[in-house]
């Protein structure tokens, strides 16, 4: 796992400082170093940015009021010889702030910070998911039901594909279809169930997913057709 970097500095010692520190470490990945806060604005409108390395005091726009003109604020890492805005700074929400000279234990500290916020902030978003557990491998797995795209027979197993991955399962049908919701989820064969929000097309034949294609039973096509009128 690497975070996205930029680092912003008017000064080139600085930046060259600081970007060889954020390449020496292993769970950062430096996109960009800019002199000024209209560059790094523009990459920014290109690039996912997961964290910024910011000095505050610069010429024409300074940290403070780069972050302003943000609409979307990525983390922050404020770096300043200066401690007088250390107050200022986590009026900003600052996940750190560094005072020159940096030293690398300072700096992966507050990097361990930053990735700690990244991925409290991920679990978070994903627990407010729809999920349902199964169990593969002898192991218990969380599976969000929107990245679901279909469920199959496979046997005496079920097999559950998603946008990531598949996984088999001592399970049936039957269970799947309880467990799932009938407003997204439809069995369209005795051995198919599948995500009605997945399918590119469909004829009175099949379901495709992708390039899958996924039989329909002969009385479960005006089924289908409902379901896509009400998604």
């Amino acid at each position: 796992m690497k975070l996205n970097c930029v680092v912003v500095d008017d000064s080139s010692i600085q930046r060259m400082i600081i970007a060889k520190l954020v390449n020496n470490h292993t769970n950062l990945n430096l996109i960009g170093d800019f002199s000024n806060a209209i560059e790094a604005k523009s990459c920014m409108t290109v690039h996912t940015v997961d964290l910024i390395f910011l000095d505050i005091e610069m010429p024409v726009i300074s940290g403070f009021d780069f972050l302003d003109g943000l609409k979307t604020k990525p983390q922050i890492i404020f770096i300043t010889s200066k401690a007088e805005y250390a107050m200022k700074a986590f009026d900003y929400d600052a996940t750190d702030y560094l005072q020159k000279p940096i030293s690398i234990e300072r700096f992966n500290a507050s990097v361990r910070r930053a990735i700690d916020h990244y991925l409290l902030k991920r679990e978070n978003k994903e627990d407010e998911g729809e999920h349902i557990f199964i169990k593969s491998n002898l192991k218990k797995l969380k599976i969000f039901t929107s990245k679901i795209k279909w469920i199959e027979a496979f046997g005496d197993y079920v097999k559950v594909v998603t946008e990531d991955d598949s996984n088999l399962v001592l399970s049936t049908m039957k269970s799947f279809e309880n467990d799932l919701s009938k407003e997204k989820f439809i069995r369209v064969h005795k051995s198919y169930i599948v995500n009605i929000d997945k399918i590119d097309r469909f004829n009175s034949k099949f379901a495709e997913i992708g390039v899958t294609k996924i039989p329909l039973s002969r009385n479960k096509k005006e089924d289908l057709v409902k379901a896509l009128a009400y998604s």
